[in-house]
Formats: C-alpha cells, sequence, structure tokens
C-alpha cells in the first residue's frame, strides 16, 4: 500500500494526525513494524516541588519529556504493584 494511503487509515483508525500518521508510515516502510501509541490525555496531578523539580531535571537529561518519564514510571509502578497482589 503506498506511504499516502496508510497514513490515512493510520490517521483515521488510531485518531492521530496526518502528519503523525505518514512518520509512522515511514518508519515502517524503513525498519518493519511501528507500534502506535494510545491516545494520550491530559491528567493534572499535585506533585512537592522538589519532586518536579527533579522530574523535569531526570527528562532534561535523559533527552525525553517530563510525560514520557512519567508513563514509563507509573507503568513498571503498576506491574510491580499486580505483581506483588495479583488479586489487584
Amino acid at each position: 500500500m503506498p506511504a499516502a494511503e496508510a497514513a490515512r487509515v493510520l490517521a483515521s483508525r488510531f485518531g492521530v494526525s496526518a502528519r503523525q500518521a505518514r512518520r509512522y508510515a515511514d518508519q515502517a516502510r524503513a525498519s518493519g513494524r511501528v507500534e502506535v501509541p494510545e491516545a494520550s490525555v491530559v491528567f493534572t496531578v499535585k506533585l512537592p516541588a522538589a519532586l518536579a523539580v527533579r522530574v523535569r531535571a531526570h527528562a532534561r537529561e535523559g533527552g525525553t519529556t517530563i510525560s514520557a518519564v512519567v508513563t514509563r514510571a507509573l507503568t513498571e509502578f503498576l506491574a510491580r504493584g499486580r505483581r506483588n497482589n495479583p488479586r489487584r
């Protein structure tokens, strides 16, 4: 399937922009399958100021976003909780 057509299908199926869908299609063509991330939502939390500073610094040092750091941390935390208490 041509990349432009694949991008249109991806955009409509996964609710991403046409530009982002084209990036996914180009990536898949270059290196095989590409995981399309789940749609994101805004989720506001209050953190102690010192922790927020540490999270920002960690993201900056890792060349990533605060959202990516928090997503990874919460995913790992919740997975650990299920292993430690299977009834959750």
